[in-house]
Formats: C-alpha cells, structure tokens, sequence
C-alpha cells in the first residue's frame, strides 16, 4: 500500500504535539510515502511559524528536507490544479486541502491518506481512499 501525507500531517513529523505518534506510527508501517508538490511549501512554512528561533527553524527544516529524498511527489500541475477545483466545489474545501486531495487522487490503490484537516476526511473517503487521522478531529 501507499501512504499519502498532506501538509498538516506531515508538519506533525517535526513537532512535539498531539498526533505526532499517529504520524510516526502511520509512516513507519509503510515506507511509500507520497504528497503534493505543494506539501512540502505548505509544510516549510508551518515549521517557521512553530520555531522557537533560528536555529530550531534550521534543525526543522533540515529534518524535512532529508526526509523530502523519500517522497514520491505529486506535481501540482494543469490536471490537478483543475482536479482539484472538481473537488473542492464538491465538497466545499480550502483550496490547499482540494490540492492535496486531488494529488492523492492521481495515486493508485489502495492507498491511506493522512491528514489532521477535518474538512478533508469527507472528501477523502468519497474519493475511495483509507482516511488515517485521529478519532477525535
């Protein structure tokens, strides 16, 4: 199976929160990990928004960076841009979580799809993909 991994999971890896494990837990049971081209942008930032200084800021960042080599990427190009309008209209999404979704959805399955944005697990399920995220979003 195939893992895809949106930003605010993703960003989870990094930080000391609640989830964290989840997102341990999920990427270690399955090494293929996927996301949008958009994910790693989305997920640098949230990182600089979190440190604590520059320094953190570097460590954080360089710990997606080596992680990033093992990602199979999404691009975010003409067909997912316009898939993700379909998707997004359908079920009424920001547009970065109709991004990350219309990714996934040029992934085969079966395939999990990780995510903490509540507004994204209807979609996903809709879309045919197994939704790994907390019980209690």
């Amino acid at each position: 199976m195939t893992l895809a991994i949106d930003a605010s999971a993703l960003v989870k890896r990094y930080v000391r929160e609640p989830g964290r494990e989840l997102v341990l837990e999920t990427m270690a049971a399955d090494p293929q990990w996927c996301a949008s081209a958009l994910a790693r942008t989305e997920a640098l930032m949230a990182l600089h928004q979190v440190a604590v200084g520059r320094r953190q800021q570097t460590a954080l960042w360089s710990a997606l960076r080596d992680d990033w080599d093992a990602f199979v990427v999404v691009p975010v190009d003409e067909r997912c841009l316009a898939r993700a309008v379909e998707i997004g209209a359908g079920f009424g999404l920001r547009t970065v979580d109709a991004i990350h979704l219309a990714a996934a959805d040029r992934l085969p399955r079966p395939l999990k799809y990780l995510t903490f944005e509540r507004q994204q697990i209807p979609a996903a399920a809709a879309l045919g993909l197994e939704v790994v995220s907390p019980v209690d979003l």
